[in-house]
C-alpha cells in the first residue's frame, strides 16, 4: 500500500521528468530539481526516476556521489553555508565555523540540529570575498561575522522566517519629468550588505511627498568594501555617493538634495521623519559624515588606475534595461560582426591580441580559428562561468551586472565559429547570475537576438543554462562537458580538444565569461585600441578580485603590466589595520603565493610565470603579517585534495600525500625530510596528473617553500611565527589584565574563571582557542605564545 508521503513523492518527480526530460542529458539538473523540491535525494524519488527514464541507478549513484552539491541523507529546514574561501578563511572563517556548531550543539561528524531546522554545511566559496567571513542561511547573506555574532545570526533569521516584503511599489506613469536619479547597486555584495532595504526605504521615503525621482538599479560598481553604495544625480547633474548606506539614513540623505512638493508632500515628510526617529530611537548626525565625493582621494585612486572594458559603464547601467544597454553602444558590435565574413572576425580578434581570461591565457582568436575549420553536424559554444576558485567572484559579477555584454560576446563568437547552440555553465552557488541571465535570455529572444534569423539574418543560434553541481574540476573544458552530458566530471586526455571533439562528439569552443565580456569592445573600438593597452605579450585588461587583508577590496579592472604594488597599495588603499604586507596569493589554488620582496612584479602572463604563479582567473588575495605561509599551503592544498576528481594516480595520491605532510608539519612534528619529501612529490605532481588542476594543486606548496622556508623551518623546531597553528600554540594573559571579565563572558567553554578585577588565566586544558578573549580585550592582554614556551 503506497503511503501518502511517497504519492506525494512520485508526483513530484514525474512532473520533475515532464520538465526536465528523461535522457541521461537530463541526470543532473532532475537531480537538483529533485534535492530543491525536498532538500535532499529521497530513495523513492531515485527509484521513480529509474522506472520513468532511461537513467540507470548507476548513473544515479555515480553522479549523486561525485556533486559536493547533492545530500542522500535528510537535511534541516533551513541550510547555513560558512564560507571557507581564502579571504574568509584568513580572516576566521573556520572559528565562525566552530562557534555555529557550538551553538547547535553539534557532534562530530553530525551536521544537522537536534531539532532537524537547521544543516551546517562548508562551502568553498560563496562569491562575496570583501565581506569575509560570509555566512548564507538558506538566501540571505550575512557579511563580516564573527564568533561572537552566531547568535545574533541565527535571531536576525528567524525573525524574518516567514515575513511577506513590503508589496508597495514607486513608479511614475504620468510622464513627470524627474527631479533626479537615485542609482542603487544590487550585485550579490551590495544585496547581502542590505541595499535591497535601502531602495524600499528610498520608496517608503518618498511616496506621497511629492518628490519626483528616478530610482535605477545598476550593477557592480567594484567598490564592494563602500557597500550599500548609493549614488545621487540632482536636477543640476551633479553627483553625490554615499557609503555603507543603512536604511534609516535615507530620508536624510533625500532631504539632503531634494526637496518635498507641496504643503501635504512637506507636512508627510516631517511627520515621517519624526516617527522614523521615534520608532528606532536613533538620531543621525548628518548626510556630511557618509558622502564620499566621486573625486576624493579614497575613490579616485580605486577608480582612477583602472581601466574598465568588460566592467564598461559600470555603476551606471541597469543590468537587465535592454534599451540602456542599446543606448551605450550595445549589439552595434553584433550588427556590424553580421556584415562581415566569419575569417574577418576571426582575423580581428586575433590581430587584438586578446587572450583566454580563463587562466591558461590562450590567444583566443587562436581557439576560434580552429574550431572554425572543423566540420560537424553541430557546433557548440559554452561560457565557462563555474568559477570554483574560491578567493574568486569576477564572474559572478560579470554575469550579475553585464548579462548582454557577456552574450553580445557569445553571438559574435558562434557568428564567427558558425556553432548553433549555446551553453551558460553557471556555478548554482550563484542564484542572482543565474537569474539575472535566465531573465536576460528571454529579453534577447522577444528582441530577435537569439533564435532563428537573427535581426534578419541567416544567422541561426540560441542559449540555454546549465548549472553547475559543484565540482571545481568542472572548470576544465574536457570535466566541464562530461558534466553537461550527465556524467561524472572527469577531465580527459588531449587530444583530441574540444575543436575537434567537444560536447556530444561535435566540434565546440570553450571561453571563459570575462574573455567573452571583451569581444564587443574589440569589434566597436577597433583591434588597435585594444592591443594599445597592457604590454607586448599581454594585451587589454584583466578583471580581478581584490581580497583579503586590504583596506579597499572589490571588484577592479586594470590594465596588463600594473604592479602588484601599485594594484594594492594605490587602488587597495594598502594592507588593514596597518600591517605589513607580506604576501599575495595569484590565481586561487593552481597560483603561488608573491611574497613582498617581489612586491612590483607587474601583472601579466609571463611575468607571473616566472616568479611560479599564474594568472589563473583573477583572484588576488592580500596576506600580512599576521598569516602563516605554511597554513596557507595546507588550506590551498586541502581543497585541491577535497576536489580532486581522483581519475589521475598522481594527482590523487599526490595531493593526499602532500597534505598528510603539511598536517604533521602545522602539527609541530614534522621534520627537514619532511620538506624534502614535499618538494619530490610537488614535482612528479606536476609532471604526471592529466589535468591542469593536478598540475598546478602543487603551486602553492612550490611557492611558500621558494619563499617562505625559514617559516617551514621555524615549524620544523615547535614554532607557528604567525601564531596560526592551533597545534603549535597556547593561549596566556599576561599582567596587563585589569580583571574586566570581558573575556571570561565571551569564553564558550569557560576556559578562563570569572573573577572580577583580578588578573585572568586561561585554563589550558579547556582552552579551545577560538580567539574570543583576544579580540575582546580592551587592553590586549591576551597573548599568543608558543606550546614551547609553555
Amino acid at each position: 500500500m503506497m503511503t501518502d508521503g511517497v504519492q506525494h513523492i512520485i508526483s513530484k518527480v514525474d512532473e520533475i521528468v515532464r520538465e526536465k526530460g528523461n535522457t541521461k542529458r537530463a541526470l543532473i539538473p532532475i537531480l537538483q530539481a529533485i534535492q530543491n523540491t525536498f532538500n535532499y535525494l529521497p530513495e523513492e524519488a531515485l527509484r521513480r526516476v529509474c522506472e520513468t527514464t532511461s537513467i540507470t541507478p548507476e548513473n544515479i549513484t555515480g553522479v549523486a556521489s561525485f556533486y559536493s552539491q547533492f545530500r542522500m541523507q535528510p537535511a534541516g529546514r533551513h541550510m547555513i553555508k560558512v564560507c571557507v574561501g581564502t579571504a574568509c578563511h584568513v580572516k576566521g572563517a573556520m572559528q565562525v565555523y566552530d562557534a555555529f556548531k557550538r551553538h547547535f550543539k553539534l557532534k562530530e561528524g553530525e551536521e544537522t540540529d537536534a531539532s532537524g531546522s537547521y544543516t551546517l554545511e562548508k562551502v568553498s566559496c560563496l562569491g562575496c570575498c570583501t565581506l569575509a567571513p560570509v555566512v548564507q542561511v538558506d538566501d540571505v547573506t550575512y557579511g563580516h561575522v564573527t564568533t561572537d555574532k552566531v547568535d545574533s545570526v541565527i535571531q536576525d533569521f528567524e525573525s524574518q522566517v516567514g515575513k511577506v516584503g513590503d508589496k508597495r511599489k514607486f513608479r511614475h506613469a504620468d510622464g513627470r519629468e524627474f527631479q533626479g536619479e537615485i542609482r542603487i547597486g544590487l550585485g550579490s555584495c551590495c544585496v547581502a550588505s542590505g541595499s535591497e532595504e535601502v531602495k524600499k526605504e528610498v520608496e517608503r521615503a518618498i511616496d506621497g511627498t511629492g518628490i519626483n525621482l528616478h530610482l535605477k538599479n545598476v550593477g557592480c560598481v567594484g567598490m564592494c568594501h563602500q557597500v550599500p553604495l548609493v549614488e545621487v544625480v540632482d536636477e543640476q547633474a551633479q553627483h553625490k555617493l554615499y557609503a555603507r548606506v543603512k536604511p534609516n539614513e535615507i530620508p536624510d540623505i533625500i532631504h539632503a538634495h531634494f526637496k518635498p512638493k507641496g504643503l501635504v508632500g512637506k507636512l508627510k515628510a516631517k511627520a515621517y521623519d519624526w516617527l522614523e526617529k521615534m520608532q528606532t530611537d536613533e538620531v543621525w548626525e548628518g548626510v556630511d559624515r557618509y558622502a564620499i565625493d566621486v573625486r576624493e582621494e579614497m575613490v579616485s585612486s580605486f577608480l582612477d588606475r583602472q581601466l574598465p572594458i568588460a566592467t564598461e559603464h559600470r555603476g551606471v547601467i541597469n543590468p537587465l534595461d535592454m534599451d540602456e544597454y542599446k543606448r551605450f553602444g550595445g549589439f552595434d558590435a553584433l550588427k556590424q560582426v553580421l556584415q562581415m565574413e566569419s575569417s574577418e572576425v576571426i582575423q580581428t580578434v586575433k590581430e587584438s591580441g586578446l587572450r583566454g581570461r580563463g587562466g591558461a591565457g590562450f590567444l583566443t582568436g587562436l581557439k576560434w580559428e580552429f574550431v572554425a575549420r572543423e566540420k560537424g553536424e553541430k557546433k557548440y559554444l559554452i561560457c565557462n562561468g563555474d568559477e570554483g576558485d574560491p578567493g574568486a567572484f569576477m564572474d559572478r559579477m560579470l554575469l550579475e551586472s553585464y548579462p548582454y555584454r557577456v552574450i553580445e560576446g557569445m553571438l559574435i563568437a558562434a557568428k564567427a565559429v558558425k556553432a548553433t547552440d549555446g551553453y551558460f555553465y553557471i556555478r548554482a552557488e550563484y542564484p542572482l547570475a543565474v537569474t539575472r541571465i535566465r531573465q536576460a535570455l528571454m529579453n534577447c529572444r522577444e528582441q530577435n537576438l537569439l533564435g532563428a534569423n537573427i535581426l534578419g539574418s541567416d544567422f541561426n543560434f540560441d542559449i540555454q543554462i546549465y548549472e553547475g553541481a559543484g565540482a571545481f574540476v568542472c572548470g576544465e573544458e574536457t570535466a566541464l562537458m562530461a558534466s553537461i552530458e550527465g556524467n561524472r566530471g572527469f577531465p580527459t586526455i588531449r587530444p583530441p580538444f574540444p575543436a575537434q571533439r567537444g560536447l556530444w562528439g561535435q566540434p565546440t569552443l570553450i571561453n571563459n565569461t570575462e574573455t567573452f565580456a571583451q569581444v564587443s569592445y574589440i569589434i566597436r573600438k577597433g583591434k588597435e585600441h585594444f592591443a594599445g593597452i597592457g604590454t607586448e605579450q599581454s594585451k587589454g585588461t584583466k578583471v580581478f578580485s581584490l581580497a583579503g587583508k586590504v583596506n579597499r577590496g572589490g571588484l577592479i579592472e586594470v590594465p596588463m603590466g600594473i604592479t602588484i604594488r601599485q594594484i594594492i597599495e594605490e587602488i587597495g588603499g594598502g594592507v588593514q589595520n596597518g600591517k605589513k604586507f607580506k604576501a599575495v596569493q595569484v590565481g586561487g589554488p593552481s597560483g603561488g603565493c608573491i611574497p613582498a620582496s617581489l612586491y612590483d612584479t607587474p601583472i601579466d602572463y609571463q611575468s607571473l610565470i616566472e616568479v611560479g604563479a599564474m594568472m589563473g582567473s583573477g583572484g588576488l588575495v592580500v596576506l600580512d603579517e599576521d598569516d602563516c605561509m605554511v597554513d596557507i599551503a595546507r588550506y590551498f592544498l586541502s581543497f585541491t585534495q577535497e576536489e580532486s576528481c581522483g581519475k589521475c594516480t598522481f594527482c590523487r595520491v599526490g595531493t593526499k600525500r602532500m597534505l598528510d605532510i603539511l598536517n604533521k608539519i602545522t602539527s609541530g612534528k614534522g621534520t627537514l625530510q619532511d620538506l624534502e619529501e614535499l618538494k619530490y612529490l610537488a614535482e612528479w605532481t606536476k609532471k604526471g596528473s592529466l589535468c591542469n588542476l593536478g598540475k598546478s594543486a602543487p603551486n602553492p606548496i612550490i611557492t611558500t617553500l621558494q619563499y617562505f622556508y625559514d617559516e617551514y623551518e621555524a615549524h620544523i623546531h615547535g614554532h607557528c611565527l604567525a601564531g596560526k597553528c592551533t597545534e603549535m600554540i597556547a593561549y596566556s594573559i599576561n599582567d596587563e589584565c585589569i580583571g574586566c571579565t570581558k573575556c571570561a563572558q565571551k569564553c564558550p567553554v569557560e576556559a578562563i574563571c570569572f573573577e572580577p578585577h583580578k588578573k585572568h588565566e586561561v585554563i589550558v586544558d579547556r582552552c579551545i582557542k577560538c580567539d574570543a578573549c583576544r579580540q575582546v580585550c580592551p587592553v590586549d592582554a591576551v597573548e599568543i605564545i608558543s606550546k614551547k614556551q609553555e
